[in-house]
Order: C-alpha cells, then sequence, then structure tokens
C-alpha cells in the first residue's frame, strides 16, 4: 500500500503533555490541509499511567487511526517498551535516552534538557511536536508559530528547547516524512464536542451532567458555550438528580439533555420509565465505555446496546440512535432533539468512548441541522394527554390559566390518576399509536447507510465500528456491501427486508454479540458469522482488514 496514511504515535506518563502533543499534531496536519483522525489512550490514573495519542493523517478523507506509526516518539521506558512493535517497516523510533538504550532507534537526552526548564515535566511534549516537525519537513518558523499559538505559558522557553531537540534529531529525521498538503483546511473536533454543538444547533436550552467518562467533556463543552448561547448548563449532585431535573426543565418547555455512560444511565433509569409515561422530551447521551459495574472506565465497548433498548420498567417508546462519524453526532443530535419534542417521548444518542474523545477533520453546515418544534395547544380546554390519531398531544408550558399535569401515576387525558381498567388500556393505546406514527415518519429519513459493493457479502456494523469498517476496506481493497443502521430503535426493518436470505457478516464490539441478535430478532437476517472485539480498544483498520478477508475468502 502507498504511503497515502501517516501516523505518528506519542506515548509516556499522565501529566507529561503526551494528549496536547497530539492535538498540536493534529492541527498541524489540519493547517497542511490534510485530513485528520486523533485516539488518544490513557489509563484511568491521574498521574503515572501509561498515556498514549496516535495521529493519523492523509491527503484523503481518513475515518480511523493506524496503530502502525511511521513516527514513534517515546518520553519513558514503559512506553518505548509497549510501542516497540508499532512501528511501520522503515518507520522511526525516537526514545528517550536518559532512561534507556534502544537498537535501530534515536536517543535524545529529553529529561536532561527538560531540566533546564521550570516547568520540565510538560517539556517533553514540546519535544514530540519539535521531532515530528523535524520529520514531516516544517521550517523552524512554522513550528515555533504552533508552538507560540498552541503553548502560550513559557513561550520563549518553549521555543528555545523546541529549537534544540529540532536540531538534535534533525540528521536523523529531517525530511524523512514529507507531506503531501491537502485541499482544504477543516476544523477538528472531538465526537462529544460535535454532540454538543449539535445540541445547541437543534434549540439546546439546559444541559444537566454528573461527571462519568467517556461522556464529561459534553458537560466541559456546554459550560464553556453556556454564555455565548444562552443555555443553562448545571453539574447536578447524582444522575437521578440529572435525570429528574431535565423531565421538570422539559415540563417548562426547556429543550433539555443529559449525558452519561453505562453506570450512571443504571441509575436514571427509574427517571427514563418516568420521561415515558409523562411523555418527557428527554434526550440521553449514553456514551459506552467496557463494564459491567466500573469495568475499564477510560476504554471502549459496544455492550450497552441491549441495555439501551429495553431499559425502564413497563412499555413505553423510546428512540435510539447511535452516529457512525463525527461529523454525523452533529446533525443527529439535532435530528434527536426535534424528534423526542415531535413524539414526546425520551430518546437515547448511543455512541462510544471511541466517537466520543476521539477527534476528526469535518465539514458542518449548520443549515442542515433541524430544529427543535413541539406541538403545541392553541386554544379552548386542555387536556395534556389527549387522545389524537397520531398519538402526540398538543403542549402547553407554564405560566398559563389552564391546568398542565404531568403524572406519574397512570393516568386519563387530563393528567389525573386513575386505576380504572378501561383507562388504564385506553392510556397504553393512546402512547403505542406514536410507534406506528414515528416508523412512518422515519421512513422519509436517511435510517440505513448503505454502500453498494461488488463482493457479493455484506457487512452490518453500526456506531463508530463504522468507521474503522470503512478504512479496513479502503487499506485491503475490499468492497463489499456495508450496512449500517442509525436508527435501532424502531429498527428500520423495511430497509433490511433486502438482506434477508443474503450472506450477512456482523462486525461489532461486544462479547455476547448484541447487534447480532438485533439485526437476528427484529429483521430476521440471518448471521453466518460476527466479528468481535471486546478488550477496550478500538478495531486497527490493517487488522481488521485481515479478519474481514479471512471471513469472506
Amino acid at each position: 500500500m502507498a504511503l497515502d496514511v501517516f501516523t505518528f504515535l506519542v506515548g509516556g506518563k499522565a501529566g507529561e503533555g503526551v494528549k496536547k502533543a497530539g492535538s498540536v499534531a493534529a492541527h498541524i496536519f489540519s493547517s497542511l490541509g490534510r485530513h485528520v483522525f486523533q485516539m488518544d489512550d490513557y489509563m484511568s490514573l491521574i498521574r503515572g499511567g501509561h498515556n498514549f495519542s496516535v495521529i493519523s493523517t492523509a491527503p484523503r478523507w481518513i475515518s480511523s487511526h493506524y496503530m502502525k506509526a511511521n513516527l514513534v516518539v517515546n518520553f519513558d521506558k514503559r512506553s518505548c517498551e509497549t510501542h516497540m512493535n508499532d512501528i511501520t517497516e522503515n518507520g522511526i523510533l525516537v526514545f528517550n535516552s536518559d532512561e534507556q538504550e534502544v537498537e535501530n532507534g534515536i536517543g535524545i537526552p529529553l529529561t536532561s534538557e527538560a531540566e533546564k526548564y521550570p516547568m520540565k515535566s510538560l517539556m517533553y511534549g514540546v519535544g514530540a511536536v519539535a521531532i515530528l516537525s523535524s520529520t514531516i519537513g516544517l521550517e523552524k518558523d512554522f513550528m515555533n508559530q504552533i508552538i507560540k499559538n498552541e503553548y502560550p505559558r513559557g513561550i520563549e522557553e518553549n521555543i528555545a528547547f523546541a529549537n534544540t531537540i529540532y536540531d538534535m534529531v534533525h540528521h536523523d529525521c529531517g525530511n524523512k516524512y514529507p507531506l503531501d498538503k491537502g485541499d482544504n483546511k477543516r476544523p477538528i473536533i472531538t465526537g462529544n464536542e460535535a454532540i454538543s454543538l449539535g445540541a445547541i444547533a437543534g434549540g439546546l436550552n439546559v444541559y444537566y451532567g454528573y461527571p462519568m467518562t467517556p461522556a464529561s467533556t459534553i458537560l466541559h463543552t456546554l459550560a464553556r458555550e453556556a454564555e455565548n448561547f444562552g443555555l443553562a448548563v448545571v453539574h447536578a449532585e447524582s444522575e437521578i438528580a440529572v435525570i429528574n431535573m431535565a423531565i421538570g426543565s422539559a415540563f417548562t418547555g426547556a429543550r433539555a439533555m443529559v449525558g452519561t455512560s453505562g453506570g450512571g444511565f443504571a441509575l436514571m433509569t427509574e427517571g427514563f420509565s418516568l420521561a415515558g409515561i409523562t411523555e418527557a422530551p428527554v434526550l440521553v447521551i449514553l456514551s459506552q465505555r467496557p463494564g459491567p459495574a466500573t469495568g475499564v472506565p477510560t476504554y471502549t465497548e459496544q455492550a450497552d446496546l441491549a441495555f439501551a433498548l429495553t431499559a425502564g420498567h413497563g412499555d413505553f417508546l423510546r428512540i435510539v440512535v447511535s452516529p457512525r462519524t463525527v461529523r454525523e453526532a452533529f446533525y443527529l443530535t439535532a435530528e434527536m432533539l426535534n424528534l423526542v419534542w415531535k413524539f414526546q417521548t425520551p430518546g437515547i444518542l448511543l455512541t462510544e468512548k471511541h466517537l466520543s474523545e476521539s477527534s476528526m477533520t469535518v465539514e458542518i453546515d449548520l443549515a442542515k441541522s433541524k430544529w427543535a418544534e413541539p406541538k403545541m395547544h392553541m386554544d379552548g380546554d386542555y387536556k395534556r394527554y389527549l387522545d389524537t390519531d397520531d398519538g402526540i398531544s398538543p403542549m402547553l408550558f407554564p405560566p398559563s390559566k389552564q391546568i398542565i399535569k404531568w403524572n406519574s401515576y397512570e393516568h386519563d387525558e387530563l393528567g389525573i390518576t386513575t386505576e380504572n381498567a378501561e383507562k388504564i388500556s385506553f392510556m397504553h393505546d393512546k402512547r403505542n399509536k406514536k410507534l406506528k406514527t414515528l416508523i412512518e415518519y422515519l421512513k422519509g429519513l436517511d435510517t440505513v447507510r448503505i454502500i453498494r459493493g461488488v463482493n457479493p457479502s455484506n457487512i452490518f456494523t453500526y456506531g463508530s465500528t463504522y468507521m474503522s469498517v470503512l478504512e479496513a476496506l479502503q487499506y485491503g481493497n475490499l468492497n463489499p456491501t456495508i450496512v449500517a443502521p442509525i436508527y435501532l430503535s424502531p429498527l428500520p426493518i423495511w430497509n433490511l427486508e433486502e438482506f434477508k436470505d443474503q450472506d450477512n457478516i456482523v462486525i461489532e464490539q461486544s462479547s455476547t454479540g448484541q447487534f447480532t441478535k438485533l439485526l437476528n430478532e427484529k429483521a430476521g437476517l440471518k448471521i453466518r458469522s460476527t466479528i468481535k472485539q471486546y478488550d477496550g480498544r478500538p478495531f486497527d483498520p490493517i487488522e481488521l482488514s485481515q479478519k474481514i478477508k479471512e471471513v469472506l475468502y
């Protein structure tokens, strides 16, 4: 395969500026007009744990990082040992010679050089940027301007240190991987930033959150933007408080969203059911990490799918979607805010750590985002749960001279508590009408992405695994048909009928094959093989490409 992809990997201890160095590298590639994918890997330790950032870039759209890197920079011995085999053929390994010696590597005294400066532990990241700059042939002036912009504290010291490291490695690394420029400079954002901005574009008024990796940065992003967009952003005392406050806000007409991961959503499930019976339009962002219980807090998985589809007690409608790319996360969040308000029911945007915290270059058209608009009561006596042909009751918000009653108990059309058998059945039927209405509406939306291939087999996937699959097929020059549902509840079986008697393969990150079971049970699809990975790490496109070849041929 020709070098259309260049990958840079930087690793070291938590607290040594690894992630920042990765982000700066991504911005360097973006400034060259290239596409970028950045994945950060970190342990659940504030200091001392091994962290690394891997950034892949290409002139074309790139949808995954590659673990085989052309340039690997290690700050410590542990990082060097961990990534010894993560180097491409003819790739460059740079290590900290103050910690060890490595054959076939380039040693530089990072520690002793950093000791000369006040912020010594944070200098390593600046050094990594200098090594990268030399390797891809950036001029010092260009590098120094980037360091000035990206490291605003101690600018003179940072530039001096960077120039020293640049000169040290230039003989061995200088311009070894000159990069072609791309066609356009694009912003780089994470999945969580895309979700946050998409919610704002969709009319978000209030966000409630209790920090839980990997959803925490939604809270951080929206708090940062709160003043700019007139948002109320609340760090509540618990996930139970989060969901109930969101329902209360929806009662007043505020477009409310919450975010969490599996353990937090477990605490929200009673409130989620409350949203079901009160017909409260609340959007939940559920970003998955490995479980059960604490699991592996800073890694990725797709094992909360069945949980999202069935969470809560009793029968009630919920809408569950999963974005496939960072760009789609923006549009889909806005679309989901619109849908939960249009159909007055709770919804879940199901994603994963891999999408939430990875960064990509994106192009977003704000005009294409949906705006949440509820069906409003206009005149006459008000019934909160008025039975209608489509099951959707007009809404009314305080202040009002009319009585507005939301009720967690079973109720009649006015919202008044009932235990009458006929009224109980009547209200179930009323709420259930919305499913048929929703399905008819979804038939006009893009609910499944199908990329037709020449190979007779079909690959089914969803969420961020879609990005890994696309890059694996690109790498291996493979061309099966890709089928990637965006909507998981209700599952758009009308778009999946054609695949019932075909050769189907599933790729997912669940040890029990939850997505496979969903396709079989709801769409009646026969799945010949499921490629699964459940070690907390996203698929690497090279390894995945080989697995796909083995299954196809």
